[in-house]
């Protein structure tokens, strides 16, 4: 029974793997079930067996990628024992890792598109957001950041991210407005610093 499930898993990881390079490489649109079940050495039962549909397994993809950010942006984040420090490293692993080729597309055109903002927004939620309202709550704890109200803060800033996102994605370099993008977030957040 164990290594049946151990199978499953590792079908299920490949499968993943895949998918995320078709999804990247032409689009949720243009991708092919049949060449990705192909490409896995599968069949679509076992794509149908595992994920329901190709959305379904668009959404396993979006899940990981969105899960893959978040713990990125944790793990910059621990870097440092300084609060605004972990919280400004955090931000920029999330805007670096979101326009990142393998992730662009699947996280900032397809996701919303296909599985609609509602989804989208609760898989940053439980991901990156989650991570970033941690923070914020720490800060606060700390005595650091101002009392402000905790899940504006988090919706504010992490709409900005988001935002700052799709605009950096739209730039044929992404370093300068990424470093501009930096600069914003640093000085805006200072201005809730409770000195």
């Amino acid at each position: 029974m164990r290594r049946s499930k151990e199978e499953a898993l590792a079908t299920i990881g490949h499968l993943l793997e895949v998918a995320r390079k078709h999804f990247t490489e032409r689009g949720y649109a243009d991708s092919s079930m049949e060449e990705i079940v192909a490409e896995a050495n599968l069949t679509r039962g076992a794509l149908y067996h595992h994920f329901g549909s190709k959305k379904g397994l668009f959404q396993a993809v979006l899940e990981s990628v969105q899960a893959e950010i978040g713990e990125r942006v944790e793990a910059e984040a621990i870097q440092s024992d300084d609060a605004w420090e972990q919280l400004i490293a955090g931000c920029r692993a999330f805007v670096a890792a979101a326009v990142e080729p393998r992730n662009r597309r699947i996280l900032l055109v397809d996701g919303p598109a296909v599985l609609g903002w509602e989804a989208w927004r609760r898989m940053d939620e439980e991901n990156s957001m989650r991570h970033l309202r941690e923070q914020l709550g720490l800060m606060q704890l700390q005595g650091v950041l101002k009392p402000v109200p905790l899940d504006a803060m988090t919706h504010f800033l992490s709409g900005a991210l988001n935002e700052s996102v799709l605009w950096i994605a739209q730039s044929e370099d992404d370093a300068r407005p990424l470093e501009e993008t930096m600069t914003v977030i640093s000085h805006f957040m200072k201005g809730f610093a409770n000195e």
